[in-house]
């Protein structure tokens, strides 16, 4: 019975009372981008955009979208959740509410939102709920999480386009993308950024479903 209750407690999500307190103070993290060097924190160039991303593991997740030529630059993270400043592990007990998500900080000028939503759907399984693959719990949902509202119908346009793909090839399942408006974003700890830049035999959770998404 218990370790039942431990797996339901991390694919559920927690109410905002019951998550973990956190703390003031940010944690320690990366100052610049393993790979470009450009800050992490900012200041980015005016005129960038920002896309928050989750599918999954943000280690694989992260190595797919700085190789994006327009990106400037990516971070791991945390977001959609309750608790401030979490470390890795309060993420991972499920009592935070949040999901593993990277930054994505990118030209608009030189790589369209599409683009970048076009890699999204097809490198993981968008239909799983809390989970990617064997790896279990509300910290590896599907998410999107963007600034303004016509950023997010484009990102509404995209999973129904994708979901019709799916149907298409035979696939009953529903898209279960949280795709909302972007709150605040936790850096997380050094180890993590660019973890697979820093460790290339590291683990990549990342697996398609096999079906293209017609956009970008």
């Amino acid at each position: 019975m218990f370790l039942i209750d431990m797996f339901n407690k991390k694919t559920v999500m927690p109410a905002p009372e019951a998550a973990l307190p956190g703390r003031a103070e940010p944690i320690p993290t990366s100052a610049v981008h393993f790979i470009n060097g450009n800050p992490l924190k900012g200041p980015y160039p005016a005129g960038f955009k920002t896309v928050l991303l989750g599918m999954g593991c943000f280690w694989g997740a992260e190595r797919l979208l700085w190789n994006i030529p327009g990106v400037w630059v990516t971070a791991s993270g945390y977001s959609g959740g309750f608790t401030p400043n979490p470390t890795y592990h309060e993420t991972t007990t499920g009592l935070t509410g949040h999901t593993e998500v990277v930054l994505v900080v990118y030209d608009p000028a030189a790589v369209a939102l599409e683009t970048l939503l076009k890699a999204f759907f097809e490198a993981h399984d968008p239909t799983q709920g809390m989970r990617q693959g064997n790896d279990i719990g509300t910290t590896y949902r599907s998410a999107i999480y963007l600034d303004d509202e016509a950023d997010l119908q484009v990102a509404r346009h995209a999973r129904d386009v994708y979901q019709a793909a799916l149907a298409a090839a035979g696939r009953t399942d529903r898209i279960t993308t949280e795709i909302g408006k972007a709150g605040p974003f936790y850096f997380a700890e050094e180890a993590h950024q660019q973890y697979l830049a820093k460790n290339p035999g590291g683990y990549c959770g990342l697996r398609g479903t096999g079906v293209s998404c017609a956009i970008g």
